[in-house]
């Protein structure tokens, strides 16, 4: 049996049928909303004045931070003991354990 599935796209401001979904972002957050076409334009037509006077971001995506690379944790664990720095056999290291060891660098 065949079957045909309709999708309406429902105007979020006012509840009659949406022409489009309109992608926007503000303060770093992403937002999506459907719209009449009418609405579309009245957004489009508000943030005009700003999209004009603003800078288009690259779409490279995050900026990324570069992360320590944290030791082997056998090896930790062998200079811990070997300072007399208690350490469980197996787990997670505290944090302490890998403070103490970057300062001897």
């Amino acid at each position: 049996m065949a079957q045909r599935v309709a999708i309406t796209l429902i105007d979020d401001l006012d509840g009659g049928q949406a022409a489009e979904t309109v992608q926007f972002s503000v303060d770093g957050r992403s937002y999506e909303i459907d719209l009449s076409s009418g609405h579309a334009d009245e957004l489009r037509t508000a943030l005009a004045p700003y999209i004009n006077a603003g800078r288009r971001q690259s779409r490279s995506g995050r900026s990324f931070t570069r992360t320590a690379v944290r030791p082997d944790p056998g090896t930790l664990r062998a200079w811990a003991r070997a300072q007399g720095i208690e350490v469980p056999p197996r787990g997670r290291i505290p944090q302490r354990v890998y403070d103490a060891f970057a300062g001897t660098d």
